[in-house]
């Protein structure tokens, strides 16, 4: 009753939806946020280099003093009375120089103007409320301190209004003073850059520049400093000079009457907000990424070669025999082979062809039809009919670990191969299989399982996957002794060690990967054998494939969820918790769920940093040492490497596929979704690939010496 009703739940349940709409919601914002950190910090755009002026200010402007109100072609300009100094500063607030600028004014009772860039407002608000704090005046650098004279208009407008919703963030104020970026005296407001200056005084800004270096403060002057230690320096001079009488701000010296700063609104100081948490969102993204990145990189490496250091410790032990197996021992008796179908009438007959042409001839297939509504039952009963080693057994619709616990009762051999209905075995592939079962500490065998239709490009990125993940995986896996799954489509057992751990369970969808944790924490070992090799007929669209790797990826969770407390148990099924439950739950699970934000952070640095040769590089360098891995993975498998060329393409679509798999299981598991099982499509071609494929390549070289 309790089987049938978990059976019960996973046939009604629907795949989870609305995580896809809050991921819409929040990866815009955070990518949002990455590029518009990049655009702040970095400016793609190259606007910020100054090009050379092409024609002078106009005459209305050549003897116009630093403070500037332009109307069309009228010009009125102020400058600073004879003894009055205004000291301005640009492009800060500086968290280290700004403070004591700060610090210095103070101490000499003296005020200044600040000229601060959009950018820094936002990472610093707490020093623009300082500098008003301590009466001191506040203009406009522009958010990125773009040259205005080359900019577009879209970009321009950006610039100044977001450099004004800054500061009502910052402070609840805005501004009419500014000053153009790398600019410094009135002849410097040439070119392209006076009509930049027309628009910003149509748009109500006052325009300051600076006086020429021959101006002295006897004669009044408006001096220009970056937040730098020159500055402070030079600053500490002008405020001992005997000839400056009075500092002051730009606005009062030029006796601007008009107040220069004045209150922000409700709406703008909360849009300022808003934009303030925006780029903090930005600056904490990058910050995390780049140690998030830098973690996985390195973990990305050390798992490569970790793959490939235990792929040479597997392939020296079978060179010297796998430790401890009788070397006199072989099985040559009875063995089991149960095959569950359901719906199987495109491959079943190539399957059961292949095991009755298999060495081993002591077999007994059984045949546990799953409640097919197609020809499945009667191709089945035709090889019974010939040949009394088949026999069918049927039973209602109650999916594949119900089916394979029902021919477990007409099992008359300790040993038991499980195969899939689709799956082609290479006619040793059952002796080889088997053998390893001969010690009596091994409870189960997992093949090497090939993908036979692989002529098309998905088809190939699996077969890469197939070679260069699983098998790989599995030769680390036997050397370190926590194989996590056999798989169902060729897999070996002792039938006491079925039994002792009461058949395959219908608690998750990934019934080979529970059975397998299950032996384990019954203190069986579980191992590979590579040289029993079986061909499998993979999905032939993306959507096959999803559903496919849905149902797998969501199994696993669910088996690591009910066999978590191995990690704190002792033995066999100790090892396997700490070693094989981590390795799955870092590199199966957290690293995939990262994988798409590490992408487009690769993407971003490549764009927006100092340095893209360098991100360009450490990408293709990695992809290298993929590509390296991956063709000693085929080398390994006896397998050819002119794939290899299909490899960055998987990087860059196949992959991605997979990501969102990882997330999609992972937010339903969570949320306590139930997901249904997705069978896919057959066609039956695995055999006639098989055969070709063998035809072309010697596959008995996986038992050489490498």
């Amino acid at each position: 009753m309790a089987a049938r009703h978990k059976q019960a739940r996973h046939k009604q349940a629907r795949d989870p939806k609305a995580h896809w709409l809050l991921l819409a919601l929040t990866l815009p914002a955070l990518f949002g946020a990455l590029l518009f950190q990049g655009w702040t910090v970095n400016e793609v755009d190259g606007s910020t280099t100054k090009l050379p002026c092409t024609q002078p200010v106009p005459p209305a402007a050549s003897g116009a003093g630093p403070v500037l109100a332009v109307d069309g072609d009228r010009v009125r300009s102020a400058s600073m009375p004879a003894g009055t100094v205004a000291l301005t500063y640009d492009d800060g607030p500086d968290p280290y120089w700004t403070p004591r600028l700060l610090t210095l004014l103070k101490k000499h009772r003296a005020h200044a103007t600040f000229f601060l860039s959009g950018a820094k407002a936002v990472q610093y608000p707490d020093l623009v409320k300082q500098i008003r704090a301590e009466g001191h005046e506040i203009g406009s650098n522009t958010y990125t301190g773009a040259d205005l004279g080359n900019a577009s208009g879209v970009r321009t407008a950006l610039e100044l209004g977001l450099t004004q919703s800054a500061f009502a963030g910052a402070d609840s104020f805005r501004t009419t003073l500014l000053r153009m970026p790398m600019t410094t005296t009135v002849a410097t407001l040439c070119g392209a850059e006076w009509p930049a200056v027309q628009g910003a005084s149509a748009d109500g800004y006052t325009l300051v520049a600076a006086d020429p270096p021959g101006r002295t403060p006897a004669d009044g002057l408006v001096r220009q400093f970056s937040h730098t230690s020159l500055a402070y320096r030079e600053t500490g001079q002008l405020l001992t000079d005997p000839d400056a009488r009075r500092f002051t701000t730009i606005s009062e010296g030029a006796g601007i009457d008009a107040p220069v700063t004045t209150e922000a609104s409700g709406t703008e100081h909360w849009a300022g907000t808003a934009l303030i948490w925006f780029q903090w969102l930005g600056q904490g993204f990058v910050a995390a990424l780049t140690w998030v990145l830098t973690v996985a990189a390195a973990l990305g490496l050390f798992r490569l070669f970790t793959l490939v250091l235990f792929a040479r410790m597997h392939v020296r032990r079978l060179e010297r025999h796998r430790p401890g197996a009788p070397r006199l021992r072989e099985i040559r008796g009875p063995v089991s082979v149960l095959v569950p179908a359901y719906n199987e009438e495109a491959g079943i007959g190539n399957t059961l062809r292949s095991l009755l042409a298999s060495t081993h001839q002591q077999l007994q297939i059984i045949v546990i039809d799953d409640g097919s509504s197609d020809r499945t039952v009667e191709i089945a009963s035709d090889y019974a009919r010939r040949d009394p080693r088949v026999q069918v057994v049927c039973q209602a619709n109650a999916g594949k670990a119900a089916a394979l616990n029902h021919g477990l009762a007409y099992v008359r051999s300790p040993y038991v191969v499980m195969v899939d209905a689709d799956t082609v075995f290479e006619p040793d592939a059952v002796q080889r299989l088997v053998q390893p079962l001969a010690h009596p500490a091994i409870g189960a065998v997992s093949g090497n399982t090939k993908v036979g239709n692989r002529k098309r490009l998905l088809g190939r990125w699996q077969h890469l996957e197939y070679v260069f993940g699983f098998n790989l995986d599995r030769r680390m896996f036997e050397v370190l002794e926590c194989m996590p799954t056999v798989p169902g489509a060729i897999g070996a057992f002792r039938l006491d060690a079925l039994m002792g751990v009461g058949g395959l369970s219908e608690d998750t969808l990934a019934e080979d990967t529970d059975l397998t944790m299950a032996l384990w924490r019954a203190g069986w070992r579980v191992v590979y054998e590579e040289t029993a090799i079986a061909w499998t007929e993979v999905p032939t669209s993306l959507r096959q494939l999803w559903r496919q790797r849905y149902r797998w990826c969501y199994g696993t969770l669910q088996a690591m969820w009910k066999h978590r407390k191995a990690v704190r148990e002792v033995g066999a099924a100790g090892r396997f918790g700490r070693r094989g439950l981590s390795y799955l739950l870092l590199f199966q699970v957290l690293l995939p769920l990262l994988a798409p934000v590490i992408d487009v952070f690769m993407l971003y640095s490549a764009l927006f940093t100092d340095s893209p040769v360098k991100s360009v590089a450490t990408w293709f360098g990695f992809l290298a040492v993929q590509i390296a891995v991956a063709a000693y993975a085929l080398r390994l498998d006896g397998e050819r490497r002119r794939t290899l060329w299909t490899l960055p393409f998987q990087l860059l679509v196949y992959r991605q596929l997979m990501y969102l798999v990882v997330i999609q299981s992972v937010v339903a598991f969570v949320t306590g979704s139930r997901l249904k099982w997705q069978r896919m499509h057959r066609s039956g071609t695995a055999a006639a690939a098989a055969q070709h494929i063998g035809e072309a390549a010697d596959r008995r070289s996986l038992t050489v010496t490498r």
